[in-house]
């Protein structure tokens, strides 16, 4: 039974692509690609993807790889210190009426609004 979940899995996610994929313009606020292009970004082209960021030549970057790979730790780490991952604690956890879930989201929360406002435009 495990391998039909994959199939469907598989089969939704072809399905999202060919027959679902928007494959129109992307209407952009130009301050977001005025701040864009202020780090560094050319801003994304066909899709919400930034090709500097998330394409194979970007992995050729030491920094990039870095960067990706330290995330991926931090991420890791995170869900299994909090105990879940953010959709689990605030979609599920919160309906439940869970403190510590709470607690969580709200730590979340910041630590989002940090990276967004203070740590990003260091980074890059």
């Amino acid at each position: 039974m495990e391998s039909l979940g994959s199939f469907g899995s598989i089969v939704g996610g072809f399905i999202a692509v060919q027959l679902l994929s928007n494959t129109g313009a992307i209407d952009i606020n130009p301050n977001t690609l005025t701040v864009l292009s202020e780090y560094g970004f050319a801003g994304p082209q066909d899709n919400l993807v930034l090709a500097e960021m998330f394409s194979l030549k970007a992995l050729q970057n030491s920094y990039n790889l870095a960067l990706l790979v330290i995330s991926g730790f931090m991420i890791r780490f995170g869900t299994r210190y909090a105990g879940g991952c953010t959709s689990g604690h605030a979609v599920t956890s919160l309906s439940n009426f869970q403190l510590p879930s709470l607690v969580a989201v709200i730590g979340f929360f910041i630590g989002s609004l940090l990276m967004t406002h203070v740590f990003f435009p260091f980074i890059f």
